[in-house]
């Protein structure tokens, strides 16, 4: 940071490093690994980067710059470009789709204290009811822990996320080093073109969605848009720093990778536990036994439940924060001393408990359950971001109505076209990621996200009802508020005229006190 009068000025560098700690993780490079045919899975990366990392980072700069005094991210965008109505839409999106995602905590939890704990793949040979009842226990543990306040855990997450991000930075450096350094026995890599360029056939596109919901997330980063010294030179500058980084890291990590596993030959439980043998076999090139994987694994466990936590809080209160009640019923908005939305909570624990349990009864395979875990949310987190892309359209359509600082493009007609691309692109995405080979499979990623989206449209409908239900109760309160103000009015005048004020008083008073108790009762949502 530089200062610069009274207020810190980001650097352009800061800012890519603050948006590549958000959109980036190792767990990236293992997936694109598995989905791609191992190293084939680079030419893939730079195609995902060219066409749509890259214009939707920048689109974000502006959308950020435009609304920079917006405090609810996506949702707010919408609100100002279309409307509230849009907007509920938006925010109910954006929390909704963390539930396949947060289903997905506990089981990776789970995998990590395994592999902490025995060091070995036996994970993959549990009975997934088995496994996924006790992800259901643990789930209902962070429910719980969650509705007692996270502060301490959000500081135990970002230690934890940092330490594996540094991990999987230095597993690419020491990984590229150890054929020079060490006597490891690696892969030798053919450099020719057929070994990178992938197969653009069906299952190419079929896994599209997995690249989508990697490069995801920039949008987090809208806020300190206008913090830069020169938004207009400096965002931009961030942002292709970003994509350089993202890009380079995706490219040696699969490299890296590429140098452990035959892509010709890849492990079957890759998605389960290819970053575990990854960080093992780095351990015995470098004669430190399981010393990284015992590390990378807790903390991975630290970061999976501290993850699953923050998951159940910090998107509800971003949609409730700045909810219109006419969407919304108000019962949602209950709160305990903790300042914890309690029904919200219970939403949570009914919808995501449904995603934990249902799955065992159709998938009899714990690496198969990851697997399917991954295509889940590949399918529905990118969901969110088309909302970003519908609020750009919109400010592009708007003109100079939203002045910002800093312009991905200033024609109107471009940047609409831009817009328009990545949303066709990230919808594609998703309806080709649902297709699965297997029904149930197939089901659960058509119901999971119509369900979850539908569930949006039966909200408003209930605020509707109940919010007319308490209105009545308001009303009646006041009728007999103005009924005791009446009475009292008359006792006064019993007062001056009366020996016996005393009792009239204190008859009046305790039928105020009475009125007093049930209209709080009313109004105790």
């Amino acid at each position: 940071m530089k200062q610069g009068g009274s207020d810190k000025k980001i650097l352009w560098y800061s800012l890519a490093f603050m948006a590549f700690s958000t959109v980036w993780a190792f767990g990236n490079v293992i997936n694109g690994f598995s989905e791609y045919g191992g190293l084939k899975a680079i030419i893939s990366w730079v195609i995902i980067f060219a066409i749509y990392f890259v214009p939707y980072a920048l689109m974000v700069g502006e959308l950020g710059s435009a609304f920079k005094d917006a405090g609810g991210g996506v949702s707010s965008w919408v609100h100002e470009t279309i409307g509230p109505k849009v907007a509920y839409f938006a925010g109910w999106t954006y929390w909704v789709v963390h539930m396949p995602y947060i289903s997905q905590k506990p089981n990776a939890s789970f995998i990590a204290a395994s592999w902490a704990i025995f060091r070995d793949n036996r994970i993959s040979s549990v009975n997934t009811k088995v496994l996924q009842i006790a992800c259901l226990v643990l789930f209902l543990f962070a429910i719980w822990v969650a509705s007692r306040g996270i502060n301490v855990l959000k500081k135990l997450s970002t230690l934890a996320g940092s330490t594996m991000f540094i991990m999987s930075l230095l597993f690419i450096v020491m990984m590229m080093a150890a054929p020079a350094i060490t006597n490891a026995n690696v892969l030798d890599i053919d450099w020719s073109m057929k070994t990178f360029m992938p197969s653009f056939d069906m299952k190419f596109l079929l896994n599209l969605s997995i690249l989508v919901f990697a490069v995801g997330g920039c949008e987090k980063i809208s806020p300190y848009v206008n913090k830069t010294k020169d938004p207009a030179r400096d965002f931009p500058k961030g942002m292709i720093a970003l994509a350089i980084m993202v890009a380079v890291c995706a490219m040696l990590g699969t490299i890296a990778m590429g140098m452990m596993f035959d892509s010709n030959n890849i492990p079957e439980d890759l998605m389960t536990n290819g970053a575990y043998y990854a960080f093992q076999t780095l351990g015995q090139y470098y004669g430190l036994g399981n010393f990284f994987v015992v590390v990378y694994a807790i903390c991975n466990l630290i970061g999976q439940f501290t993850v699953l936590i923050i998951s159940i809080d910090a998107p509800l209160r971003m949609l409730l924060d700045c909810a219109d009640e006419n969407y919304i019923p108000k019962a949602m908005f209950k709160q305990n001393e903790y300042g914890t939305y309690t029904n919200g909570h219970k939403l949570v624990m009914v919808i995501v408990s449904i995603l934990i349990i249902v799955p065992a009864f159709g998938i009899d395979s714990v690496d198969t359950l990851v697997r399917w875990l991954v295509k889940v949310n590949s399918v529905c987190m990118p969901l969110r971001y088309l909302w970003v892309f519908v609020a750009y359209i919109a400010l592009k359509k708007a003109g100079d109505k939203f002045p910002a600082q800093y312009h991905f493009v200033k024609n109107k007609t471009v940047g609409m076209i831009f817009g328009g691309w990545c949303f066709l692109f990230t919808a594609f995405a998703c309806i080709m990621g649902i297709y699965s080979e297997d029904r149930f499979q197939l089901i659960l990623n058509i119901v999971t996200p119509f369900v979850l989206i539908g569930l949006g449209f039966i909200m408003p409908m209930i605020a509707r009802r109940t919010n007319k239900f308490y209105l009545r109760k308001a009303m009646r309160f006041l009728r007999e508020s103005l009924a005791v103000c009446r009475n009292l009015q008359g006792s006064f005048m019993a007062f001056l005229i009366s020996r016996r004020k005393k009792k009239c008083i204190k008859k009046q008073q305790k039928n105020y006190l009475n009125l007093l108790k049930k209209a709080r009762v009313a109004f105790m949502l």
